[in-house]
């Protein structure tokens, strides 16, 4: 009888990957095909003599968390290239992995977890490893920096808990980059079976709610669109806001509420099919 392993593991061991961090993101972003059958678990039991393929291409970063904040750069026209920045809700390192790939200088990676943050990631000098830290709590006596670039992807948590506290970390004309996570903010009444949240009219009201939240902070609205890939675990749709402490009163008009309709309706087109 033929031994089985976790696909992760035999991914790595199979030399497509380097590590199982790598491989996890690739079997979750659905690129692993068993036998011809799609599987999206790591941890699935899988013959030793199966057929492993690779569909489309291999993930650029350390887990497909990075392909989002890929968009958002590009879409939002954010550069991070010689700046410091932080990741907020590192977890295995997609966004740090993103930022370092695009020139970011230093990057501190915050997580309240342990362990998950990519191997890469950890031996990287440029690369500032802040686990175990819950950073609603943080202060800037703890962390006595400020700077240009905050980038943000949590999960279990509301947005309108971490951003607050994010702006006593921001430079004074600084960005930050905040994925909404409507199963997370709509409120436990408007999320469906198995936490997700289906309906457009949930992700229309979800995002006006944000918008007003961080227009109340005193931000300013720079950018919103969707995610270009749903929730690894959940499916979910996710929306990407690109919001500043600088701009010009525009970016504090209707423009953005005018436009979520059609984000909305395009998110759901792209990638639900409808």
């Amino acid at each position: 009888m033929a031994t089985k392993k976790r696909l992760d593991l035999l991914l790595v061991e199979q030399g497509f990957f380097e590590n199982r961090s790598k491989a996890r993101g690739a079997i979750m972003a659905g690129m692993i095909l068993v036998d011809g059958e799609l599987v999206d678990k790591a941890g699935t039991q899988v013959k030793e003599g199966a057929r492993i393929e690779l569909k489309g291409e291999i993930l650029p970063y350390v887990s497909r968390g990075g392909l989002k904040l890929e968009k958002a750069l590009e879409v939002f026209a954010v550069d991070p290239a010689g700046k410091e920045a932080m990741d907020i809700g590192a977890s295995t390192g997609g966004f740090t992995d993103c930022l370092l790939q695009k020139g970011a200088k230093k990057v501190y990676a915050i997580d309240v977890g342990y362990g998950q943050l990519d191997w890469k990631l950890r031996q990287d000098a440029r690369v500032v490893v802040m686990e175990r830290t819950n950073f609603r709590y943080l202060t800037p006596d703890q962390l006595p920096v400020k700077v240009p670039l905050i980038v943000t992807d949590v999960s279990f948590i509301s947005l309108r808990l971490i951003i607050p506290p994010a702006l006593d970390f921001l430079t004074a004309e600084g960005d930050i980059i905040a994925l909404i996570k409507p199963q997370f903010e709509a409120g436990p009444e408007r999320v469906g079976k198995n936490g997700i949240v289906r309906e457009k009219e949930v992700h229309e009201d979800v995002l006006q709610e944000m918008i007003d939240f961080f227009l109340d902070l005193g931000l300013y609205i720079k950018g919103l669109d969707f995610s270009p890939i749903t929730g690894a675990s959940s499916g979910n749709i996710e929306f990407l806001i690109h919001l500043s402490n600088y701009g010009v009163p525009a970016d504090k008009g209707q423009l953005w509420y005018q436009r979520i309709p059609e984000i909305v309706d395009k998110a759901h087109h792209s990638l639900e099919g409808g």
